[in-house]
């Protein structure tokens, strides 16, 4: 359970904000999205190593 305490004298804009960021963190929203529909694992191996090979690059863009 995410649990965001609110200080005194905060808006509750800042505090819904905070929370937003605590829950995708959590990583609960995406794991629905990908449970929704059955993906085969040579599929998801393939899109992982497709994530990987973007991520390699765009670490290697900021580098230089």
């Amino acid at each position: 359970m995410i649990v965001v305490q609110i200080k005194e004298n905060e808006s509750i804009d800042k505090a819904l904000k905070r929370f937003k960021k605590k829950f995708e963190k959590t990583g609960i929203l995406r794991e629905l999205r990908a449970r929704t529909a059955y993906e085969k694992p040579s599929v998801r191996r393939r899109n992982e190593i497709i994530r990987a090979a973007y991520r390699e690059r765009f670490k290697a863009q900021q580098e230089s």
